[in-house]
């Protein structure tokens, strides 16, 4: 006899096939266990379909083996101690997994369902409905005379856990039904995270991780992240988790008066919660015969990665629930119901190298090189490493093995490591100190994350954000430099550092698609124009970091000449109104630069230039220590006259309301802004009120 492999197939001698169902039992458990009820899956959803797959055919082939406690016989998971346990009057079963990925998959459900119906190829198509399969947590709502009186998870199918306050944080799920429901309605569904949810999240926890906070860490995939919301003992983290829900179908309930059925079809059903106020997700639709099922899983597939939500396939299910209770169940699964997967979003694959990008703005992101990988439907060979923190977290090195995941149009990530199968001499990841691309330092400021290149006029990675930066029109102003134009300039290697802008010519301009010649004139006249400027207009376009309009005014108004800026000490800077220590170590790190420098004295070589005059004594202003907020459209000031005029009599400007706003002076079609200012009792004025206000300041 031969021995079997992880996956049951043959190799060598057997000593027992009981020996391999057993230790693939255990297998299955353990990383259930891990996955279901500690929430720290360490083997991507794809393997643990292949390791399911071959105990099924074990036991299949072997059926005087099969026992009631094999993970085959019940959906897996178990009850946390916290919580009080809650007994399923119609248990929660899964359904069945079609793990063949193309139309032959639809083929193998519809030619079952068919042969159980007695169905022959001359008879009528199965009317069939298409779902989606979501990656979260399967949940039971319990309603009675139409109150939410209880939510239970699937736990191991006939015991869940009561985790009815943090559903409650849910505002999707009703929590009252309407007059003609039941008497008693479970409804069933998912509880899940939003992909750009989740992703808020992860940065909330980087960015903690990066203050020092202890127990903090980042979440594996969105399921993960639903599901530890669900089961947190304090509702209020709950709902800081901002978990969304679909309803998919229902448990327990009574019948109508009348004694008959309440639906006649699964459509009908999820058409009447839908009604009554539950989410269904959009794509659900009826599906006549198997080819309308090949159309929808083409479809959706098509659909999969511009989802705000994760899912791993579809569901389909006999729309009848005459023919479904005719087909009934076999051992753990439903006949009339399968799961139609779609290429895994986790695999395994190996880090053949970890390498550092730098974005835009100039943030450095270590990136996994990765020996190419199949997952979500397309082939992965980079994965982010997010940061250092990050990346020593997770603790990443060459020659690891490696959880890498892929969900919609999300960065793939590396998201665990497989330490026992570590290299012997891995090394350690440590982020560069220096900027790979120009060379500049690159610094980590207190209390972030991400390490930033210092270069930021002379980095070839942040030209192009540079220069949008450079010719915005609250800064030295360039009309008509825009993103397209910039992306043309850089890329042909027509401007490589600003100072370029003003040495272009005709010819150069001539070469770019789609460049006429009076679009090309007025971009000169717009470069020659922009040359006159001042120097808070000046400072504000070096694009240095923390540094805005109102700071880049303070430190004209306190310096008077760039030089002094330029030379200005930490301690120096700290003088100056709006300008605390993490702005004044920025100021400096960026004029240390050399790169930096050369740039500045080059743009005043090419003639741009500004009025400056000596050290301006301020006289206290009427508003100093005042913040306002703009909203709306007023009668005639435009914001941005509206905000200098403000920032004039030394208030400061801010982008959003809070407990701190002294006024918000809102215009028409005001918004949002105006609500939380009402809301938190902030004084709003108008236009005409604001006037005033500035005039009886006037000294």
């Amino acid at each position: 006899m031969a021995t079997l492999d992880l996956f049951g197939r043959s190799t060598s001698p057997l000593t027992s096939v009981a020996d391999r169902i057993a230790a693939l039992r255990t297998e299955l458990q353990t990383h259930a266990h891990r996955y279901y009820v500690l929430d720290e899956p360490t083997l991507p959803d794809s393997e643990y379909d292949k390791l399911f797959k071959a105990l099924q055919d074990l036991e299949g082939a072997h059926p005087e083996l099969l026992t009631a406690d094999s993970p085959t016989q019940r959906v897996g998971g178990k009850p946390l101690d916290q919580f009080a346990s809650v007994r399923h009057k119609v248990p929660m079963l899964s359904i069945r997994t079609e793990t063949d990925t193309e139309a032959t998959g639809v083929q193998n459900f519809d030619t079952r369902v068919r042969k159980e119906l007695g169905l022959t190829d001359t008879d009528s198509v199965v009317e069939y409905v298409g779902e989606l399969k979501f990656d979260g947590l399967a949940m039971s709502l319990r309603y009675e005379h139409g109150v939410l009186v209880q939510a239970a998870t699937r736990g191991d199918g006939e015991v869940g856990e009561d985790v009815t306050q943090n559903i409650r944080t849910i505002r999707q799920i009703p929590l009252r039904l309407p007059a003609d429901a039941p008497d008693v309605m479970e409804v069933r569904g998912e509880v899940y995270i939003r992909r750009a949810d989740f992703e808020a999240l992860n940065e909330k926890q980087r960015e903690k991780i990066a203050q020092g906070a202890k127990g903090e860490k980042t979440f594996v995939n969105p399921r993960n992240a639903a599901a530890g919301g669900v089961r947190q003992l304090d509702p209020a983290i709950a709902a800081q988790r901002r978990l969304s829900f679909f309803a998919y179908g229902v448990g327990d309930m009574t019948p109508v008066p009348q004694g008959g059925p309440f639906f006649d079809t699964h459509f009908q059903l999820l058409m009447t919660l839908k009604s009554w106020g539950f989410p269904v997700a959009a794509q659900t639709q009826i599906a006549q015969g198997a080819a309308e099922l090949i159309a929808f899983h083409k479809n959706i597939g098509e659909q999969r990665d511009r989802l705000p939500y994760d899912i791993d396939g579809v569901v389909y299910k006999v729309n009848s629930l005459t023919l479904q209770k005719k087909l009934g169940f076999v051992t753990r699964e439903p006949r009339w119901a399968v799961a139609h997967k779609y290429p895994a979003q986790e695999q395994l694959t190996i880090v053949l190298g970890i390498e550092v990008q730098v974005g835009r703005t100039g943030k450095l992101t270590p990136v996994a090189k990765l020996a190419p990988v199949f997952v979500g439907g397309v082939t992965v060979t980079n994965a982010t490493l997010h940061n250092e923190d990050e990346a020593r977290r997770k603790d990443v090195r060459v020659g690891d093995t490696v959880i890498v995941r892929r969900a919609g149009d999300v960065i793939p990530e590396v998201v665990s490591v497989l330490l026992d199968k570590r290299l012997p001499d891995a090394q350690l990841f440590s982020m560069p100190r220096v900027c790979p691309v120009c060379g500049s330092a690159a610094v980590r400021e207190e209390g972030e994350a991400d390490y930033r290149c210092t270069g930021g006029l002379f980095c070839a990675a942040q030209r192009k954000e540079a220069i949008l930066h450079f010719a915005h029109r609250r800064a030295v102003e360039v009309d008509g430099l825009g993103d397209k134009l910039v992306e043309q300039l850089v890329d042909a290697n027509v401007v490589r550092v600003l100072p370029d802008l003003y040495k272009l010519g005709l010819t150069a301009l001539a070469s770019l698609d789609r460049i006429a010649e009076k679009s090309a004139n007025n971009l000169l006249e717009a470069l020659e124009k922009s040359k006159q400027t001042t120097l808070p207009r000046f400072l504000f376009g070096l694009g240095i970091r923390h540094v805005g309009e109102a700071t880049a005014k303070a430190l004209a108004r306190h310096f008077g000449k760039l030089d002094s800026v330029m030379a200005a000490t930490v301690e120096q800077l700290l003088e100056v109104d709006d300008v605390g220590p993490i702005v004044a170590q920025s100021l400096r790190t960026f004029f240390d630069q050399p790169h930096n420098r050369e740039v500045v004295e080059q743009l005043r070589a090419c003639g741009v230039n500004w009025e400056e005059g000596e050290r301006i004594a301020v006289a206290a202003k009427p508003l100093a220590g005042k913040t306002f907020v703009i909203t709306g459209t007023l009668p005639t000031l435009s914001r941005d006259e509206a905000k200098d005029r403000v920032e004039a009599a030394g208030a400061k400007v801010a982008g959003s309301v809070s407990k701190k706003t002294d006024y918000v002076v809102a215009g028409a079609e005001a918004g949002s802004k105006l609500a939380r200012a009402e809301t938190l009792g902030v004084t709003v004025i108008d236009e005409a009120a604001l006037l005033v206000l500035l005039a009886s300041t006037v000294q």
